[in-house]
């Protein structure tokens, strides 16, 4: 299955805020992740947003849970820059009453 409605994907500042913030109590770890594997901070995180809305379109998606909020979808895509090579989580919300995606996690897994 496709994520519904890819094509109106919603990033909001979820990378600046929170997954490339290397100042973020949590968040961090992941942009340590990022910065180490891939070579994406958030100086570069244009990289990152245009494979996040490609993927969004493309890859295959797997619902995670339905709760209150919504529906939650996991989508896992390869990336590959000159830094380096992972694959990506991403994590989206098609929220009750709304019919597109909005990103609520991404992050490097390993292979």
């Amino acid at each position: 299955m496709r994520l519904p409605n890819g094509d109106r994907a919603e990033l909001g500042d979820k990378l600046e805020r929170y997954s490339l913030n290397l100042q973020h109590p949590k968040g961090k770890d992941k942009a340590i992740m990022f910065r180490n594997k891939l070579g994406i901070t958030s100086e570069n995180k244009e990289v990152l947003e245009a494979a996040l809305l490609t993927s969004a379109i493309r890859d295959e998606a797997v619902i995670y849970k339905l709760d209150q909020y919504g529906t939650h979808y996991d989508v896992k895509f390869s990336m590959v820059t000159e830094a380096g090579s992972s694959l990506v989580l991403a994590c989206w919300i098609v929220q009750t009453g709304e019919n597109f995606p909005r990103l609520t996690n991404v992050y490097p897994v390993d292979r």
